[in-house]
């Protein structure tokens, strides 16, 4: 997902020349003509691409009552199929972009849809329905590490849900990894932002919009924060940990 989030910074590569794609074999005469076909043979590459909504490993309606059906529905196939399809639109406008001007003009919608599709591509494979193993606590090498770094896994719990609890208007709240100090680390992002961005591969992320639980819960966050225990899939959070330590 990482890729997929830097692919504007390697089309802004492609697009202003770059010679790396183009070998050690080429004179200073037709460089230009090589460097040309190049670019566009990488540009239609990347067009061939499209990205999708994924699919849900459970039915919307198997994280009730935590999560309500007609929320898991609406997040789902509105909420994040929008991130996906302007994600698209934004890239697609970048690949055909050559001044400099406009290609940074497109940052923000690539930040902001590609953001929204990383996180909840992430945030649909966090959850898991009880009778799935949703809820289980998490056991090895990160049970260990959280107990270490935070005393215990109800003070991890506690910690995330008062963190969540104090975003001003949308954003996330994860459990990342900082890989260079094989710290556990609780951070918040704002709006889209992927947790990438602090430098901390994401392990565990909850949706605090309030697309994410106003439907069940209004206005009142903590009550969406202390129920989502109940239906975490800490299968995948231990095996995105031990994939990255």
């Amino acid at each position: 997902m990482a890729a997929a989030f830097t692919r504007s910074r390697s089309l802004l590569r492609w697009s202003i020349g770059s010679g790396s794609i183009l070998g050690n074999n080429y004179n200073a005469s037709s460089s230009s003509s090589f460097r040309a076909v190049a670019v566009r043979q990488q540009q239609q590459t990347r067009s061939n691409h499209v990205y999708t909504l994924p699919d849900l490993d459970y039915d919307y309606a198997d994280l009730e009552p935590y999560i309500s059906a007609e929320i898991m529905r609406l997040h789902h196939t509105k909420h994040h199929q929008t991130y996906v399809t302007n994600f698209n639109k934004a890239l697609e406008q970048l690949q055909s972009a050559t001044d400099p001007q406009a290609i940074v003009a497109l940052q923000s919608a690539l930040n902001f849809n590609g953001g929204g599709h990383v996180n909840h591509s992430i945030f649909w494979k966090n959850l898991a329905p009880p009778k799935e193993g949703g809820g289980e606590a998490p056991v090895g090498k990160l049970a260990s590490a959280i107990d270490e770094q935070f005393g215990s896994f109800d003070r991890l719990i506690a910690k995330v849900n008062a963190e969540g609890a104090s975003v001003q208007g949308s954003g996330w709240v994860w459990l990342g990894l900082n890989k260079d100090l094989k710290t556990l680390a609780v951070a918040t992002t704002a709006n889209q932002d992927p947790l990438v961005s602090k430098g901390l591969v994401p392990l565990l992320g909850v949706d605090v919009w309030e697309h994410a639980y106003y439907l069940q819960y209004k206005n009142v966050r903590p009550d969406y924060l202390k129920n989502i225990w109940k239906v975490i899939n800490w299968k995948d959070v231990v095996a995105r940990y031990e994939s990255n330590v």
